[in-house]
């Protein structure tokens, strides 16, 4: 695949283990896969419910680890077509999307995304 897709990231569960309102422990394969992404040329968003401070350091985490961004909670090129709130992507990659890889870790209630077989769907697909 060429053309580059917009891909919308959630963060709590996906970079990072749900530990809201704290940064969580950065979720293994995650850094990886999302360099290679942006690497593509592929758009990242980053589409969370983090605001204020905590959005911010949302934001810092993708900084410090050198993922560009190319919104937060923003699709900007859809302000010409759309006034709708929802951001418009191609894929969403969401601990809680239906079908999304997930796994848990030991002691952790809820899961986080499973990068590793993420991974292997982006390559099938001919997304990475």
């Amino acid at each position: 695949m060429e053309r580059s897709l917009i891909i919308a990231i959630d963060f709590d569960g996906t970079c990072v283990e749900h530990c809201y309102p704290a940064i969580g422990c950065e979720v293994e394969g995650a850094v990886e896969v999302l360099r290679a992404l942006q690497q593509r040329g592929h758009r990242l968003i980053l589409h969370t419910v983090r605001s204020g401070a905590t959005l911010e350091a949302a934001i810092s985490w993708f900084q410090e680890r050198r993922i560009p961004l190319w919104g937060v909670n923003l699709n900007i090129e859809q302000r010409r077509w759309s006034e709708s709130p929802k951001v418009y992507a191609h894929y969403y990659i969401d601990d809680s999307a239906l079908g999304c890889p997930i796994r848990f870790i030991d002691d952790v209630r809820r899961p986080v995304v499973d990068w590793r077989a993420l991974r292997k769907l982006l390559e099938y697909h001919g997304i990475l």
